[in-house]
Parts: structure tokens; C-alpha cells; sequence
């Protein structure tokens, strides 16, 4: 069982690593280099669809790893597990402290209604992903150095 779980915790955040890093380094890039208008439309509609889903997808993230540090506490690794925990901690409080406002605002924009500053809005929002995407990446890469 707890081998399962091992695979699934890691597997579950390796998969959220790779969507925000998609978003961040592709995704983002072809939105700016749509039409001012696609290109808006384009970041409101993916701020609603992966806004409904990514708080349960980090949470569920966090939960997973400390599941399985309790669990598996007397293994050497259990310090590299409870090292990805607090990171994944750190990116879900950089979600709801930096990214979320951002997001709830802008994915309600359209070329109507949208703000005079959204595009300073938006850069603003993409240099915060970066940082949580390194955050992530980071909890990742201990979290596999954990199976070893």
C-alpha cells in the first residue's frame, strides 16, 4: 500500500509540475503572441478552467506527502518529505496571497470590460507563476530524492 502511494504522490505532482511549467513557458508565450483581444480571452478562459481545479490539485498535493511522511516516518527520507511538504505549503500560500486575486479579476475580463492596466496586471501574475513554478519544481525534485 504504502508503495502505491509513493507512485501516486509522485506521479500527482509530477503531472501538476508539468501543467503549471506548460502554462508558464508555453501557454503564456502563445497567448502573447495572439491578437491583443485572442490572446486576453485566451488567459480569462484558462484562469477559469485551471482556477477550478488547481486548489484542489495543490491541497490534494500536500495531502498526498504528508500522508505519506506520516506513514513512512521512521525511513531515512522522511526529512526530504516533510522538505516538500513546506514547499508545497510555501506555493499554495503564494497561490492565495499573489496569484489568486490576480486570476479572480482576470478571468472575468473580456475586450469590453477589461482594465486599462491588464497587461501590467497579467506580467505581474506571470512573474509570480514563475517564481511558484520554481517553488514546485524545487518540491518535486525532493520529494523524488525521497524514493531514493
Amino acid at each position: 500500500m504504502l508503495n502505491a502511494l509513493k507512485v501516486f504522490t509522485t506521479v500527482e505532482l509530477g503531472v501538476m509540475v508539468g501543467v503549471e511549467f506548460a502554462v508558464a513557458v508555453i501557454l503564456n508565450r502563445i497567448f502573447k503572441a495572439l491578437p491583443e483581444d485572442a490572446g486576453q480571452l485566451g488567459r480569462a478562459h484558462g484562469g477559469r478552467m485551471l482556477g477550478a481545479v488547481m486548489p484542489f490539485w495543490y491541497i490534494g498535493s500536500l495531502v498526498l506527502v504528508a500522508v505519506w511522511a506520516v506513514t513512512d516516518r521512521h525511513h531515512h527520507g522522511t526529512g526530504l518529505l516533510v522538505t516538500a511538504g513546506a514547499l508545497l505549503i510555501v506555493s499554495v500560500l503564494m497561490s492565495v496571497l499573489l496569484l489568486v486575486p490576480i486570476n479572480n479579476r482576470s478571468k472575468t475580463w473580456t475586450p469590453e470590460n477589461r482594465p486599462a492596466d491588464w497587461k501590467e496586471q497579467s506580467d505581474r501574475w506571470d512573474r509570480y507563476h514563475y517564481g511558484r513554478v520554481a517553488v514546485i519544481i524545487a518540491a518535486f525534485a525532493v520529494l523524488v530524492t525521497a524514493l531514493v
